[in-house]
C-alpha cells in the first residue's frame, strides 16, 4: 500500500501539495503516482514565473514505462522550481514526499481548501 501522509492535500490526478508558511504551496507527485509510473528517467520542470492553471499540465514525468503529465492543483504562479529533481529524477521513487518538484504561489489561497484530505485521498488510490 502507497504512503499517504496526512498532513498533505492531494488531487484525484495523484499529485501532492503541502502548504508553505509563506503561503505558497509545494508540489510533487504521490508515492502511489511514482509506484505506477516505475523508475523515473526524466522530469520536465516549467520556468519560474510561469503561470499554471489549476487541472492543467504543467510539469512532465517520463519513466522507463511511459510519459505522464503533472497537473496544477490550483491556478497561480511557478516560485520555484526542485533543479535536483531534474538531475536526480529517482530520487522521486526513493521518497515521492521528500522529493518536491515545484513550488506555487496561488492566485487565491483559499483553493487549497478545493483539494481532497488523506483520507479522501486514500480512497481513490486504494481502487486504483
Amino acid at each position: 500500500m502507497s504512503l499517504i501522509p496526512s498532513e498533505l492535500y492531494y488531487t484525484n490526478s495523484h499529485e501532492w501539495a503541502r502548504l508553505e508558511a509563506d503561503g505558497s504551496l509545494t508540489i510533487g507527485i504521490t508515492d502511489h503516482a511514482q509506484e505506477a509510473l516505475g523508475d523515473l528517467v526524466y522530469i520536465e520542470l516549467p520556468e519560474i514565473g510561469l503561470h499554471v492553471d489549476a487541472n492543467k499540465e504543467f510539469v512532465v514525468v517520463e519513466s522507463v514505462k511511459a510519459a505522464s503529465d503533472v497537473y496544477a492543483p490550483v491556478s497561480g504562479t511557478v516560485s520555484a522550481v526542485n533543479r535536483n529533481i531534474a538531475d536526480a529524477p529517482e530520487t522521486v521513487n526513493a521518497d515521492a514526499y521528500a522529493a518536491w518538484l515545484v513550488r506555487i504561489q496561488p492566485d487565491n489561497p483559499a483553493d487549497i481548501e478545493t483539494l481532497l484530505t488523506a483520507e479522501a485521498y486514500r480512497s481513490i488510490a486504494e481502487d486504483g
